[in-house]
């Protein structure tokens, strides 16, 4: 059996948990709208149209903010298109995903659908084949209350009240050459900078969200954000960063020390952030926001089929399997563990696109990755102590990667400590020991474990329990020191309390 030690100090705080970073995504792509949260003829659906299935599972993650409209769709996006009477709006195509867009579903149905879901928007404009203007439009759309072009046509569309969006993307994926009005770096600099600053000038209250590097493999790495923050630092509050990861060559230890290379990427572009803010002699600094982040592979073949200007097509379907989970898993970990930069995140996608929840005409269910999400995102709030991890490694292509993916976070208003640990060895058991003597009076209260023998497991409809999480975790405190028995290829989280 394996053994590890985990070290906290109740007073070595590395941050506060911002909610936000349980955010999600919902893109104008595949199923995710159509048939995903909006399908009217869904013997499931609201009077608006809205899944009612999917918002009670959407509820059960907790989601405070959802990215909307894109991703690549946006960078070809007419959000007029989106608004006003059904019957008078233009079906377009999109290029990003060579399908038809029908536009049935736009822009105030979302925010109504997002009050359902008891979240708030994070709303993309597009800065590909449009720019300054039209950002500055869908501001005044959205958030002047009142008296001007474009709040009264808010007013007209039946929406009196603005609808106060507080977190703004400048656009998508600016770097990718397979962007829709892809930009160089000085080129998408200097728009972020000018939209940014006419954005504020409509709204001083919202944040704005500047595109970094579209994965750490992109060959502009580094110099894309060096060079973009030179331009608009003084608009800009969080850079984004997104980065997928998959197993094709099924090589499940390789796969699984994907987290060590997420560890990297946000601290090098912490660093960057930094030398900006240095050179620039500026006092904020820019926080990360990992505004798509998943698993995503076992659809790529099957999408390749998908007929050109089709209507909502089954695009980007991952089925996701067990091993998945425990990545996933281990990517919150490691988000948490940079909770003092790392302030938005947004799993892609929400509902049928690479997502935790899936529906068909007679129902919705929950994928293997749904239950580390929920788990992390309900329980893992308050602050994130600096944890300590001494646990055997092994070798990968990104360096040495412990077995043992960990993290604890303490709710001083619960006066809960909570535990996430993932156990990536597919063969050993682990034993976890952690010197709790700070927190007296502490015993767990809840020691919840998610494994499978086989890690290729998955979640159907015909099937949606496979992988589900049960609450038989094997833990104790015994004069203060925390013993925990983690089984192989394992997520656990462990809850303590007075």
């Amino acid at each position: 059996m394996k053994k590890s030690k985990v070290v906290v100090d109740k007073e070595f705080i590395l941050g506060e948990v911002d909610k936000r970073i349980y955010g999600s995504f919902i893109e104008h792509l595949g199923r995710a709208v159509y048939e995903g949260i909006y399908q009217p003829e869904s013997p499931f659906a609201d009077e608006q149209g809205m899944r009612r299935d999917v918002i009670d599972l959407i509820r059960q993650l907790n989601v405070p903010v959802v990215r909307y409209p894109g991703g690549n769709f946006v960078s070809g996006y007419h959000w007029e298109d989106g608004v006003g009477e059904k019957d008078k709006r233009p079906s377009r195509v999109d290029l990003a995903w060579g399908t038809i867009e029908t536009n049935q579903f736009g822009l105030n149905e979302f925010m109504d659908w997002a009050k359902k879901a008891d979240t708030q928007a994070m709303m993309a404009v597009n800065l590909g084949t449009r720019g300054i203007e039209d950002a500055r439009n869908i501001v005044e759309y959205c958030n002047v209350p009142g008296g001007t072009l474009y709040s009264d046509l808010r007013k007209a569309h039946g929406y009196d009240a603005p609808h106060n969006i507080k977190l703004w993307c400048l656009g998508n994926e600016m770097d990718g050459p397979w962007q829709m009005g892809h930009k160089t770096a000085e080129e998408y600099g200097r728009i972020a900078a000018e939209a940014g600053r006419i954005m504020k000038m409509t709204d001083p209250s919202i944040e704005l969200v500047a595109c970094g590097s579209s994965s750490y493999g992109m060959n502009t790495f580094g110099y894309w954000e060096d060079t973009v923050l030179q331009e608009c630092y003084e608009q800009v509050d969080y850079l984004s960063l997104h980065q997928y990861y998959g197993n094709r060559d099924n090589n499940t230890p390789e796969f699984l020390a994907n987290t060590v290379a997420l560890d990297q990427f946000i601290a090098s572009v912490v660093s960057i952030c930094d030398g900006v803010r240095a050179r620039k002699k500026q006092k904020k600094y820019i926080n990360l926001s990992l505004d798509e982040w998943n698993v995503w592979y076992h659809s790529n073949e099957q999408d390749k089929k998908v007929e050109r200007w089709s209507k909502v097509p089954h695009q980007l379907e991952d089925v996701y399997n067990f091993e998945d989970a425990l990545l996933v898993a281990g990517m919150m970990i490691t988000v948490l563990r940079h909770a003092d930069r790392v302030k938005v995140a947004c799993l892609a996608q929400l509902v049928n696109v690479i997502a935790p929840i899936m529906t068909s005409d007679t129902g919705a269910w929950k994928q293997t990755i749904y239950y580390p999400f929920e788990m992390i995102s309900n329980y893992g709030r308050g602050k994130v102590l600096h944890t300590l991890v001494q646990a055997p490694v092994y070798e990968s292509a990104h360096g040495d990667a412990p077995f043992l993916d960990c993290v604890m976070t303490m709710d001083e208003e619960k006066e809960t400590v909570t535990l996430f640990a993932v156990n990536k060895s597919l063969d050993e058991d682990m034993e976890l020991t952690c010197d709790l003597r700070q927190f007296e009076g502490y015993q767990v209260k809840k020691h919840v474990v998610l494994t499978h023998e086989d890690v290729k497991a998955e979640n159907t409809e015909e099937h949606p329990d496979t992988v589900a999480p049960q609450e038989n975790g094997k833990s104790s405190v015994e004069n203060g020191t925390l013993r925990a028995y983690l089984p192989d290829k394992s997520f656990h989280m462990i809850v303590l309390g007075k």
